[in-house]
C-alpha cells in the first residue's frame, strides 16, 4: 500500500494555547493550536519542491480568495526558487479566484464562483495549478473544475493546504497535499469563519464560544 502524500494530523493532536503568543482579542474563542505556524511554512516549502518536479511548462497559479491567499503568497515564495526535473527554473503567472461556498461552519452546498468568459477564455492551452486552503466536502473544487475544463486548458492540478476527513466528502482528492486533518472546522493561517480569525499565524480549532461569539 503506497503512502498517502500529505502529514496526518489526528484529532487528538494539537498544542495547548499558553504555549503562543496569540491576538488577545481571540480570548476563549479558541480551544487550541492545531497545526503550528512553523510546520505549516515548512510543510509549504516541501510541497513547493515536490510541485516543481512535475511542471514542464510555465504555469498559471490560480488563487482561491480568499482564504488561500496566505498559503499561495508562501507556495509562489517557495515555487520561484524551485527547478523542475530538468533544472530549470518555472515560469509563473498569477490568476485570482472568489469561490464562495460557506456560512457560519458549514458548507452551503451552493457554490458561488466569480469568474468572467474573457478570464476563462484565457486559460485555453494553459497548465493551470489551483491554490486552495482546505477541501472540505470537495463540491466547491469539483464544481470549479468542471467549470474551467469547459475553456480547454492543457491541464489543471489542484494543491490544497487542508483536505478534511469528513463523511460528507465525495472522496475527491487534490493532487498535492499538505495535511489531512479530522473533522473538525479551523481558523487562521487565512481560514476564516465568518471573515474572522484571518488575522492568526497558526490553524486552530475554533471553540463552541467562538462559534456563538462571531456567527451571523
Amino acid at each position: 500500500m503506497s503512502k498517502p502524500n500529505w502529514i496526518e494530523i489526528k484529532e487528538t493532536d494539537g498544542y495547548a494555547l499558553e504555549h503562543f503568543v496569540l491576538p488577545t482579542h481571540y480570548d476563549k474563542a479558541l480551544e487550541s493550536v492545531l497545526i503550528p505556524y512553523g510546520l505549516i511554512k515548512d510543510r509549504i516549502a516541501k510541497l513547493a519542491a515536490d510541485i516543481a518536479l512535475s511542471c514542464e511548462n510555465p504555469v498559471v497559479a490560480c488563487c482561491v480568495l480568499k482564504g488561500a491567499h496566505g498559503f499561495f503568497a508562501h507556495l509562489m515564495d517557495d515555487l520561484k526558487k524551485q527547478k523542475n526535473s530538468k533544472g530549470e527554473s518555472i515560469p509563473l503567472s498569477f490568476e485570482f479566484i472568489k469561490v464562495k461556498s460557506y456560512e457560519n461552519e458549514n458548507s452551503t452546498g451552493d457554490v458561488k464562483i466569480s469568474l468572467s468568459e474573457e478570464d476563462m477564455a484565457s486559460f485555453q492551452g494553459k497548465d493551470l495549478l489551483i491554490v486552495e486552503d482546505i477541501v472540505d466536502t470537495g463540491a466547491t473544487m469539483v464544481a470549479l473544475k468542471a467549470r474551467l475544463e469547459k475553456y480547454s486548458p492543457a491541464s489543471i492540478r489542484v494543491v490544497s493546504l487542508l483536505l478534511k476527513d469528513t463523511p460528507r466528502s465525495n472522496n475527491y482528492v487534490p493532487d498535492h497535499v499538505g495535511f489531512r486533518i479530522s473533522d473538525q472546522f479551523v481558523v487562521g493561517y487565512c481560514l476564516d469563519y465568518n471573515e474572522k480569525f484571518r488575522d492568526l499565524d497558526h490553524i486552530c480549532i475554533i471553540s463552541e464560544f467562538g462559534k456563538k461569539a462571531y456567527a451571523e
